[in-house]
């Protein structure tokens, strides 16, 4: 009797599915979806290569300290790097006392052990870069792993960065009602086409290199990019190079196994 039910009700939930997917199937060829502004103007990120990419790919020094020149004077404003100490920025070139000049720009919170308040303090190298406190529209994001929480995170700065424009009037023809709205900013690489932020890079020479590279726009989209790469992966350079090992050692290994093999089977093949 429990048999003929189980297989009662396992039937009745394969029809009840099979209906499901009938009946999804007939809307979605009578009453296809509409296509939203979304999908029909989103683009992918564009298209750039860093010197970081790739099996044999290592981080630039003099390209991240540009990026990390456009960062303070340009994103640090809206943009915490809370994941990020001072002292790490060693790791890209700089020296002791350049890493405690930039941290003494800072205001970092401290605890008061005495009144137990938060108070601020110039910041010193263990510090991190400090929380942003941002009265504008929206929260702006934290950029430590910006470049690994985004897909193609890397080309989508550097798209997001370089892609804001007027609204095409293609758009604007094929869905009157999509204006952007007042206080926002279009931008195609996002994901909504409108973002709250303003073109943040919007002329060259916004940030002067002391390397004497020229600051155009999509330069230092490009080094600022660079720079997140590194503040999401710093140890990239270490592990490609522990990859490398390992995987000479594995062939090593491999070929004295099969020697090994070789000799300690070749008589007995013989018989």
């Amino acid at each position: 009797m429990i048999r003929i039910i189980s297989i009662l009700v396992g039937a009745f939930f394969s029809l009840a599915l099979l209906w499901s997917v009938g009946k999804g199937a007939v809307s979605y060829v009578t009453e296809p979806p509409k296509e939203t502004v979304e999908h029909a103007f989103h683009l992918a990120p564009k298209e750039v290569e860093f010197e970081s990419d790739g099996a044999f790919g290592k981080f630039d020094n003099q390209q991240l300290q540009r990026g990390f020149k456009v960062y303070k004077e340009v994103c640090s404003a809206c943009h915490a790097l809370k994941l990020v100490a001072f002292r790490d920025l060693k790791a890209i070139g700089y020296n002791d006392d350049e890493v405690k000049a930039i941290a003494k720009g800072f205001q970092v919170p401290a605890y008061n052990k005495n009144t137990g308040e938060v108070v601020t303090k110039e910041g010193v190298a263990a510090d991190h870069f400090p929380p942003v406190l941002y009265a504008g529209q929206g929260t702006p994001p934290d950029l430590s792993l910006i470049a690994k929480a985004r897909h193609e995170g890397p080309e989508y700065v550097y798209s997001l960065l370089t892609g804001y424009q007027e609204q095409p009037a293609e758009l604007l023809k094929k869905f009157p009602d999509a204006k952007t709205p007042e206080g926002l900013h279009y931008n195609p690489y996002f994901a909504n086409l409108n973002l709250a932020m303003p073109q943040p890079l919007t002329a060259d020479d916004q940030v002067t290199y002391t390397d004497g590279t020229k600051a155009t726009v999509d330069q230092m989209s490009k080094d600022v990019a660079a720079f997140l790469i590194w503040t999401a992966e710093p140890k990239l350079d270490k592990r490609k190079q522990t990859g490398w090992a390992v995987l000479g050692f594995l062939l090593f290994a491999t070929v004295l196994a099969y020697m090994a093999y070789r000799n300690v089977w070749a008589e007995k093949k013989g018989h």
